[in-house]
């Protein structure tokens, strides 16, 4: 009976929650568009909430801190996404106590950071002034100590460091 019920739940493709709570199953083990869209919840949560603790509770929950970039991305996605200035302040805040707490690591720290980079272009097909919000997140996150300073000078950002100075970039076609 055991084993016939446990086929019946493994042909369920869809209801993945009910596998984790009738076996346990561990984060990393949950499908990855599934764990994208839960820390997608998380962070829009917390943009309501403006609860860290809960925030940072949640994160755990999930169990897969190799996965971590993840949140970093959408955060730093979602601030380039808004209008508002409050998005900016509130994620370089979550982002600092997921840092100091340890829960983020430098590596996924980076990685999440990297992934904006890398998809900049793209994303500023949507968002036109992606650039420079990023820039300032970027320092803000740099001045918050969230982010080393070589993560910081490689943001691609259209402006040119040159010592203490930023030199705007104009681009011409």
């Amino acid at each position: 009976a055991a084993l016939d019920r446990a086929a019946v739940l493994l042909r369920i493709k869809r209801d993945v929650n009910r596998l984790d709570n009738v076996w346990g199953v561990g984060g990393g083990q949950r499908p990855v568009k599934h764990l994208i869209k839960e820390m997608s919840l998380l962070l829009r949560e917390y943009l309501l909430s403006g609860e860290v603790s809960e925030a940072e509770h949640c994160l755990r929950e999930l169990e897969v801190p190799h996965f971590h970039h993840e949140l970093v991305y959408e955060a730093v996605v979602m601030v380039l996404e808004s209008t508002a200035e409050t998005p900016v302040v509130m994620m370089v805040k979550l982002l600092k106590v997921l840092w100091e707490t340890g829960l983020v690591t430098l590596d996924q720290m980076n990685r999440g950071f990297q992934r904006v980079y890398d998809e900049l272009g793209d994303i500023s097909l949507d968002v036109p002034l992606a650039h420079r919000i990023l820039e300032r997140l970027v320092d803000l996150c740099f001045e918050e100590g969230v982010i080393t300073k070589q993560l910081r000078d490689t943001c691609p950002a259209r402006y040119l460091r040159h010592g203490g100075l930023r030199v705007r970039i104009e681009e011409h076609w």
